[in-house]
């Protein structure tokens, strides 16, 4: 049986020849990524990989909002990865110190999103509502992005402590300006400017989000897989050869350093008090007003 057959917030179907559509499905959480999340969705991208008879790939979720980001409120991150093969040549998972911590980011987040912006396919992100932090890292990774019109895009890492998310590609994404707009302030950026600086293609009605992104897909599965599979490199490789690897390597660094002092000031990877307030109280770090 196929992993994603047995996936509990990822479905995978083949809704027309040629074409693969992922979608999350964890809507009670507006799609949070916790560590089985990611890893299902990991499972259903290589799945689509290796079909042969997939072109195209989609990538949707269900619910009002596309993704909220990372699960804050995940416990034993460490005992959760022990349930499934790690896919990078990693190491240090159960270390003490910065080091398990630095491993897991470098896997499940920076890894696995530049893992799937590889993926030899033509792939198309159908975003509505919210996309949030973590919700980048799985948008900014595909080909193409279809937003509907109540769309926003959004990096509030800064606001509690951090440089921006793991998958730093902010400056290919919006450029350098808008990029530190977005972090410094952040500042939700709105379909419609998303489309302006060229981070989304097409803006759509809600209603009409599933059919737009099928049709591109099928425009695109009518071409020949090879000619797509060498144009996508060949995109991608203009981009790596401007050191954007690099940057990103230093930007993930510089993310784990901010972990690291958020970790000796309050034992806790980010400043909680810039955290939403539930969020605090969900976390244990506000006071309720009887305290």
């Amino acid at each position: 049986m196929e992993a994603t057959e047995k996936a509990q917030y990822i479905i995978y179907e083949t809704p027309e020849e040629g074409i693969a559509r992922i979608v999350l499905n964890r809507p009670e959480t507006a799609n949070a990524q916790d560590t089985r999340f990611l890893y299902e969705l990991n499972d259903a991208f290589d799945r689509a990989a290796h079909d042969d008879d997939i072109r195209v790939i989609i990538l949707a979720a269900n619910g009002k909002h596309f993704s909220s980001g990372h699960d804050l409120a995940e416990k034993n991150w460490y005992e959760n990865m022990y349930d499934y093969d790690t896919v990078g040549p990693l190491c240090g998972f159960t270390c003490e110190g910065a080091e398990a911590q630095m491993s897991r980011e470098e896997e499940i987040y920076q890894g696995f999103s530049e893992r799937w912006r590889n993926i030899p396919k033509p792939t198309i992100a159908a975003v509505q509502g919210k996309c949030i932090a973590g919700g980048l890292m799985l948008a900014w990774p595909c080909d193409l992005i279809i937003a509907t019109e109540d769309a926003s895009f959004t990096d509030p890492t800064v606001s509690f402590g951090v440089c921006g998310i793991e998958y730093f590609t902010h400056f290919w994404d919006v450029g350098a300006r808008k990029a530190k707009e977005m972090l410094f302030t952040s500042d939700a950026v709105s379909a419609e400017d998303a489309l302006r600086l060229g981070m989304v293609n097409q803006i759509v009605p809600r209603d009409e989000l599933e059919e737009a992104t099928m049709a591109m897909a099928r425009k695109i599965a009518a071409k020949s897989r090879f000619a797509l599979k060498v144009t996508k490199k060949a995109i991608n490789a203009c981009q790596d050869a401007g050191g954007r690897k690099v940057a990103m390597d230093n930007a993930f660094h510089l993310h784990q350093l901010a972990h690291t002092h958020w970790l000796k000031l309050y034992d806790f990877l980010m400043d909680p008090t810039g955290l939403p307030e539930a969020t605090q109280k969900a976390l244990g770090f506000a006071k309720s007003p009887e305290d």
